[in-house]
This record gives structure tokens, sequence and C-alpha cells, in this order.
């Protein structure tokens, strides 16, 4: 559990028990070359070895990821400054003796992707992960610490973090659970707040910006954050009980970053490369509601398998398609809801992910439970070895999507709704941080739409991976599905007359033994050169057309023949012919 009393926060802002405050002190002078210097002391030892590692993993991501790797030129020493022995029984720990019941330890970090998991210094930014960036001793975890910056004058950085701020460049965190949660961004950044009254209490919503742009823009920007903030506090009835009374979006968009977004207890990581004068005003949107609906789910409304977070190694979830899911069906949502897309892009914007997981061939081998436990294969993960993940995998952020949309359609046709059991999740577990299970999830929706509507969905949906009837759902909320039946559909992707990536299960391409890599030479006698080629070929084609392909694989020519079959993919669209009481049924979904 990680909530912080108000006792707690009292007492360790302004004592540091007994002297056993851990402090860290971080410094930029080579920042132009991407390193950061780092000191951290660690006084009060008690045992004859300290353990000090980094870590392998980072809230929010659930892969394994190795930070070690960008720390050199480590040093340890005693109160005195004289160094020390240490050991290192793997890649990622360093144990440390003869020390004199004090160990300061320092090394430099070499630090260049801006995102949500890692840290990126340069001459505008310091932008820092904590597990990406900071060393921590497992023996001291509830220990606070206290955290200065030494930051360049010429660079007019100011530090933007969910950390309590002692005095100027000095900050405190209860303990290393809650500083490794904390993200960090010094730069010369704009900032915006409002207050907000939720539940009788006044909470303050910051909003801190690193870009390029102008004040302007960054109020405009602002504007549209405050519209998503409010109307997803409908959706749970109150804020959460932000630690500090304080939540902070922090925002780099700027064009060495990469794009990303990633939940904290008390803040988000928003990057992206799209200025907002770049389409970043409306694009950029979709992460600020994706990321602050996981204020509520995800950071208090926590699956038991993600607790406690382990930093040494990946956490496996079967909730994620809960989790994430369910929080990227709300993404668009809500920003149709606050009137900052029009219903008509919001439906439009349905359709990937509907066919994505619809037309996937995934669901033959994981229900959206295995699939969450994937994550530590795909999200953000690195491999050199192929694999067959279009056939096999679907992400759990589009399954759950879909998954959400069925059952909100549903308990509408019951006169419930999404919202309505979203409160009373957060008011069973979320308000109380008491972590969940999925038969936690299963047995309160059997409590709010009864236990036969529960059962059904769990049975069919989650424990098996079988499909909603979206045709019916859509058309109670004056949408409807249409298909191209007369265009041919091949199976697999083609760039410059190359398969390249591995066919589709049942598709006709797999079913004519195509496979990435293949090379179209000729097609029905008209060779594919110059100008004529097979993507184009294609367009042109019908739903049972058969195609007699010349193709070249490993350097040998082969041939084969292809029947075409109809586009799998629909089309969701309003439908505007719905009547009165079902386009009524629309504008409460859509609260437009």
């Amino acid at each position: 559990m990680r909530k912080i009393t108000i006792l707690a926060t009292l007492l360790f802002c302004f004592v540091s028990l007994n002297g056993q405050t851990n402090s860290y002190k971080v410094s930029f002078d080579n920042a132009v070359h991407h390193e950061g210097e780092f000191i951290l002391t660690f006084p009060k030892i008690t045992t004859d070895t300290l353990s000090v590692r980094m870590a392998n993993s980072s809230p929010g991501r659930y892969a394994f990821h190795s930070f070690a790797k960008n720390v050199y030129d480590f040093k340890a020493m005693d109160s005195k400054g004289k160094e020390i022995s240490f050991h290192r029984p793997n890649p990622y720990q360093w144990d440390i003796y003869g020390h004199d019941g004090e160990v300061s330890i320092q090394y430099t970090l070499f630090a260049n992707r801006g995102d949500g998991t890692y840290s990126q210094i340069d001459e505008t930014h310091a932008h820092l992960n904590i597990p990406a960036s900071f060393m921590f001793a497992p023996s001291l975890e509830n220990r606070p610490i206290e955290i200065s910056f030494d930051t360049p004058e010429d660079y007019k950085w100011k530090v933007a973090t969910q950390l309590k701020k002692q005095k100027e460049n000095l900050y405190w965190a209860p303990d290393l659970y809650y500083f490794m949660d904390s993200p960090i961004e010094l730069s010369n950044y704009g900032l915006r707040a409002f207050k907000i009254n939720s539940n009788g209490k006044s909470q303050n919503i910051r909003f801190v910006l690193h870009h390029n742009g102008s004040e302007d823009e960054l109020n405009q920007y602002f504007e549209s954050v405050k519209r998503i903030v409010k109307e997803q506090e409908k959706v749970f009835g109150e804020l959460p009980d932000f630690d500090f009374d304080e939540y902070t979006f922090l925002a780099c968009y700027m064009p060495n970053v990469n794009g990303d977004g990633m939940e904290h207890r008390n803040s988000t990581i928003l990057t992206s490369t799209r200025s907002l004068a770049n389409g970043g005003l409306q694009r950029n949107l979709g992460t600020v509601s994706h990321e602050f609906f996981h204020a509520w789910n995800v950071e208090r409304i926590r699956p038991k398998s993600l607790e406690p977070f382990d930093f040494d190694n990946v956490d496996m979830s079967g909730e994620l398609w809960f989790a994430e899911g369910f929080t990227s069906y709300y993404t668009n949502l809500i920003l149709c809801r606050a009137g900052l897309i029009t219903p008509e892009e919001y439906v439009s914007g349905l359709n990937g992910a509907f066919n994505y997981v619809w037309n996937s061939n995934g669901t033959k081998f994981f229900n959206p439970i295995e699939m969450s436990y994937q994550a530590p294969f795909v999200d953000a993960a690195t491999s050199l070895d192929p694999q067959n993940r279009n056939n096999t995998f679907i992400s759990y952020y589009s399954y759950g999507s879909v998954l959400g949309l069925a059952l909100d359609l549903s308990l509408r046709k019951k006169n419930l709704n999404l919202d309505d059991f979203f409160k009373e999740v957060w008011g069973k577990f979320g308000e109380k941080e008491m972590p969940y299970t999925i038969k936690d999830l299963h047995l309160t929706l059997n409590a709010y739409a009864g236990k036969s509507f529960g059962d059904d969905f769990f049975e069919n949906y989650i424990y098996q991976s079988n499909m909603p009837d979206y045709k019916t759902l859509f058309a109670n909320v004056g949408l409807k599905m249409t298909q191209d039946t007369e265009t041919g559909y091949f199976g697999g992707v083609i760039a410059k007359n190359t398969i390249n990536n591995n066919t589709l299960v049942d598709s006709p391409a797999y079913t004519a033994g195509l496979e990435k890599g293949d090379v179209i030479l000729i097609v029905n006698d008209i060779p594919m050169v110059g100008s004529t080629n097979f993507s184009d070929f294609l367009k042109s084609t019908q739903n049972g057309d058969k195609l007699r392909l010349t193709y070249s694989r490993q350097g040998k020519v082969q041939k084969t023949e292809v029947t075409l079959t109809k586009d799998p993919k629909y089309a969701i669209t309003l439908d505007d012919e719905a009547s009165k009481e079902v386009t009524l049924n629309r504008k409460k979904w859509l609260k437009r």
C-alpha cells in the first residue's frame, strides 16, 4: 500500500529520523554530452556490506530494461571521503564493504532517450525517470530520501516533480518506493495550474510543458487539459486524494524525445515530437486523456499482481486488459464528451482497434488474461529473433478497449453503464487502495449488473476469447457496420513487391504458401517491374479472383496460385437513419 498519511508527511518532511535520511545530489556539468553526475549518501549503516543496485524495470512498464548498462565511473567512499572496496556479484549490483558506518557512492549516467521509461540529459533539459537514473539500496527501502539538484545557471532550469518540495532545488520522498515512482523534469518549462474542488477538498492540477512554442499555444492547450480533467472526474464521481493535494502533468514536446506516456501516482510523463503548432494541439491530447485516467485505474484501482512493484525483475499481470485496455476505451470517449473531438471523429476512431482485434488470429491462442501475460515480451521489450506475434498476439490495450466498448454498450441495454460500474470498482478498491484480482472484478460486475450478466461476460469474453455481437450493440446506439464484399483481399503486407510480414493464418496468401520475404515477380503473366507493382495491382482485384504468382524465395523462383477473398475489415459509422430512441441512446453514451 502506497498511500502517504498526513501524519507521516508532517513527520518526515521536517524530521530526518535521527539522521537516517538518505541524501542524493545530482549535477549536470557535461549535459551537452548527455551525462549527469550522481552522489548518493547512506548514513548509519549497521551491516558490514551495503548492496546497491540499478533497477531492471520501471513502474508502468513490464519488460526487462537493464538500466545498469548506462552507468560508469562508479566509486564508493566512507564518511571521510576515502575510497572503499566493492564487489559486483552480477551486472546490476555493487556490494560495498570496509566502510565506517556511512557510504557515499558516485557515478556517471549517460542518458539520451526522453520517454516514459528512460532518461535524457542535454542542454535543453534533464528528463529523469528514477529507475533509469538512480541506484538504490534495497535494505534501506523504508528510509526517506532528500534529493538536491545543482543546475547550470545558464540553462535557467526549474524542477518539476511529484516529490515534496522542501526548498529551492531540494525535494523529499517518504521512502524508496515513492521515490522510484516520481519522475523529474528539469528545464525552462512553462507552467499552468488550476484548483479543482472535489468531494469537499481543493486540489491543485499543474501542467508543466517543456517545448519550443508560444505562451498562447500553452494557454490554448491547457484549456483542453482542464476539460479532460473535469470530464474524467465525472466518470468516477471524484478526484483521487492526491498526495500533497497536487497532481502534475510533466509534458515534454520536443523534437529530440520519443513519443510516449507513463502514469505515476501523482503525476504523468507525456512526451511527443509533435509541437503544439504542428498538430499537437489536437493530436497530443489522447495521451493526456489516457494517462490521467490512470490516476484512478492502475494507480489506485490497482491489480494485486503489481503490488509491490518489483524493480529487480518484471511483474506479470493478467489484468492489463482492464488496467490498460479499459483505460484505452475511455481515452477518446473522454475527448468526445469534453467536446474536443466530434462524435463522427470518435466513431471513426473505433475502426482501427476494432478491426485489429476482430480480424486477429490471436484469439485462437490467448484469452485477454493470457494476452496480458505477454506484456514482458512486448512492452518496449527488445529481441533479436523473429517472432510470429502478428498471428498470435493482440495488444491488451486494443483488446481491452473493444471489450470495454462491448461491456459499456451491453450495460446500456440494461439502462446501466460502464461509468457507474467504475464508480463501484472505485468505491470497493480504488478509494480504499485495496488491490484487486480478476475474481474481484467478476464479482463486482455480478453485484452491479446481476449474476447472469456478469457470469456471461466473464465466461465468454475474459476467461475465453469469444467476440461479442457488436452489430447488435452498435445498432442500439445508432452505429452501423458495413463491409466491402467486392474488393479482393490478399492477407499479406506488401512493400516494393516484397511480403514484409508473416502472412496471416487462413488468409489467401497463407493458404497459398507465401511467406515473409517472398518477392512477387509475375502476376497473371504481368511482370512486376518499373511502375507496375503488386500493391497497385491488388487494388483492381475482386473477391474470388485467382492470381497466378511467380515469386522468388531465397533466390529460388517458385509458382503458386492465390484465390482472393472478401476484405474482412468492417467500417463503423454513424447511422443517419437511426430512430429517435436510438439517437437518444447515442447522445446519453457520448454525452453529446
